[in-house]
């Protein structure tokens, strides 16, 4: 959790009055780097940077209604990208591996 605009510039209002950054930060108990941090650029960050998705959900999907059998690898080839990217936008896209029919498992010995 990130502090407050209104704390920052509290923090900020102390070092203008002339205390050193390493009294202020014994004072809020903030490191000294952050503070430093805060000297550059006092607004709080709304939203972080995301790097965009190399797989296209719509494509995916397709993928997987063709070929439902396929495994991950098989469709990193088509994508090509890594298996585990494939597995990491299948669990986005909250689409789960096939699973066995109950009528197929071993019955249980009584």
């Amino acid at each position: 959790m990130s502090y407050s605009e209104h704390f920052r510039r509290k923090v900020i209002a102390k070092l203008e009055e002339g205390y050193s950054i390493r009294a202020v930060s014994t004072q809020f108990e903030i490191d000294k780097n952050t503070i430093l941090s805060w000297k550059k650029r006092i607004e709080v960050k709304r939203t972080r940077p995301r790097k965009p998705f190399k797989i296209e959900d719509d494509a995916l999907r397709a993928d997987v209604e063709k070929y439902p059998d396929d495994y991950q690898y098989e469709r990193a080839v088509r994508f090509s990208c890594s298996a585990a990217s494939i597995g990491y936008a299948l669990k986005r896209l909250g689409i789960t591996m096939k699973k066995r029919p109950y009528a197929t498992h071993k019955p249980k010995n009584p």
